[in-house]
């Protein structure tokens, strides 16, 4: 078990072209405040569309499966010593 409660990390996420605040609990639950503001807030939302429609790309939330938190989970489980199996690498 981790020797920690909770932990963050703001990062720019280039998913939504936002900051965003990653929170990670000890037993490895996640929230990310882009997650919660691009999936709930409706004017978010489409303030998102807008952007990519000027970006001229896709710009969307990824939810859980983001690789900006995969990435921060998985340097967090290395610091503790955790072993963890990276997609596509074999026991």
């Amino acid at each position: 078990m981790v020797g920690w409660q909770v932990t963050a990390t703001t990062v720019m996420c280039e998913f939504v072209t936002d900051e965003v605040t990653i929170m990670v609990n000890n037993d490895w639950s996640v929230k990310c405040t882009g997650m919660v503001k691009y999936t709930k807030d409706r004017n978010a939302s489409v303030e998102l569309v807008k952007r990519s429609l000027e970006k001229k790309q896709t710009l969307e939330c990824r939810g859980l499966d983001c690789p900006v938190i995969q990435n921060y989970i998985l340097k967090l489980k290395r610091e503790e010593g955790i072993k963890t199996v990276v997609s596509g690498e074999t026991k």
